[in-house]
């Protein structure tokens, strides 16, 4: 799904925790920032769809602004979210023709979107930008694998281990979480209200502070990592 307008640009941020010399979608400027692949600004408003599961994966999505969540509605009416993509990471990378999960805009975001067949057609001429999409392809292998071994740890583990991830992702021990708590239950595997009470042992034993139901500030870094470890 496409619509209207997005009006700005962004940098690529790399997050510290990221495998080199794998190329993240939040890495990969050197691949979209090619003069021969233009890309069309957009924008999406809040709890919009981008994209759906099984529909044709024919382009991909650069976040200028805002955040998306990809996620999968299971059997029993349950929701899955596998990922989060923040300003300046790229997704909607498949493996196959159709997308496996669907993608929607938390807040009001704004994208450059990128046809599929732009990029491969352009590395099909290029054995850098193919190397560039094998790179941001096994970024996602790894991305998956992580969020399953995250799966089987405890609930104050999960929630330690996904605080710290998001800390490293904009480098910063202070945390702006463009999710709800909700988002972040239906991530981890959890309940809202275990997430909530988790995260309240966490400010009464001053690891962590709360100064808003979206704002946390890692207080003692050293502690959370042994938490997570």
């Amino acid at each position: 799904m496409l619509t209207r307008n997005a009006t700005r640009t962004s940098q690529f941020q790399q997050p510290k925790s990221l495998p080199s010399p794998w190329l993240s979608p939040v890495g990969a400027h050197v691949l979209f920032s090619s003069p021969e692949l233009v890309g069309t600004p957009m924008s999406y408003g809040r709890n919009e769809e981008i994209y759906g599961e099984g529909e044709p994966a024919d382009y991909l999505y650069k976040i200028v602004r805002g955040a998306v969540r990809i996620y999968r509605v299971l059997d029993d009416g349950r929701r899955q979210i596998s990922a989060f993509y923040l300003s300046g990471d790229v997704f909607g990378m498949e493996g196959g023709e159709e997308h496996a999960c669907s993608a929607e805009a938390i807040g009001d975001i704004d994208v450059i979107v990128f046809k599929r067949s732009t990029l491969v057609a352009l590395a099909n001429r290029d054995g850098e930008i193919v190397r560039q999409m094998w790179g941001m392809t096994a970024w996602e292998l790894h991305r998956a694998q992580e969020h399953i071994l995250l799966l089987i740890k405890s609930a104050q583990e999960r929630v330690v281990s996904f605080l710290l991830e998001m800390s490293d992702r904009v480098e910063s021990n202070e945390i702006e979480l463009p999710m709800s708590r909700q988002d972040i239950a239906d991530h981890l595997g959890l309940t809202i209200e275990t997430i909530s009470r988790t995260f309240s042992q966490l400010e009464s034993g001053a690891l962590i502070g709360i100064p808003t139901s979206r704002r946390v500030v890692l207080r003692n870094r050293a502690a959370l990592d042994r938490l997570a470890a």
